[in-house]
């Protein structure tokens, strides 16, 4: 109690200021923030389907093309006619490149529908770490095996053309041509899906450096 003048009493109220807490716990912008992993490139995820459509459709075209690869013709040697027959099964390097352009095949439309299945749920394109690794090895794979299988059928074809060395055979290409145009071509797109799936392996190598 305190006194002034006129003899009065005045209460003297103490007032106690709540402690201030820090700038962090007030400003809810300090606050973490979780966001999910942003790809380097927005258009990644575009580029991403394109490679995976491009390598369907080569692989596609190397066994529409390997498998309509049939025909017969007559052979002529010092005046003998010789009649022959070419089909892809008859040789064990072809087959092997049409199962590999098969299994591609298949391997990238599973891609392409669980990318379409993400976008009907408008779920993001990005995949996860784990998933990106076992994209990657599945690139790798069938990456090398598709080179496997498309230097051993050229290797079949360029025999069919050429001969063996030293060896007086004929060109067996004259009188089978469209059997060894055709062939020619399922290779190059063999070729060709080898290059786009080893493209999709970087692709997988920049989602890895990205997440």
């Amino acid at each position: 109690m305190g006194s002034i003048g006129n003899g009065r009493s005045v209460s003297v109220v103490g007032i106690q200021m709540p402690p201030v807490e820090s700038k962090t716990a007030l400003e809810p912008g300090a606050l973490p923030v979780t966001t999910s992993p942003v790809p380097r490139w927005p258009r990644l995820g575009v580029i991403m389907v394109a490679t995976r459509a491009a390598t369907l459709v080569m692989a596609l075209l190397s066994v529409s093309l390997m498998v309509s690869s049939k025909q017969r013709g007559i052979l002529t040697i010092f005046g003998i006619e010789i009649p022959l027959y070419a089909n892809w099964s008859f040789s064990y390097s072809l087959q092997f490149l049409v199962g590999m352009s098969s299994a591609s095949a298949a391997y990238s439309l599973a891609h392409l529908l669980l990318i379409a299945h993400k976008a009907l749920k408008k779920v993001s394109m990005v995949p996860s770490r784990r998933r990106t690794w076992l994209l990657f090895a599945g690139d790798q794979v069938f990456a090398l095996a598709m080179m496997s299988a498309g230097s051993a059928a050229a290797a079949v074809s360029n025999l069919n053309r050429t001969g063996i060395q030293h060896t007086p055979l004929p060109n067996f290409c004259k009188p089978l041509p469209r059997f060894c145009d055709l062939s020619a071509v399922s290779i190059a797109c063999a070729f060709l899906c080898c290059v786009f799936l080893a493209t999709s392996a970087v692709i997988d190598v920049i989602w890895l450096s990205s997440l």
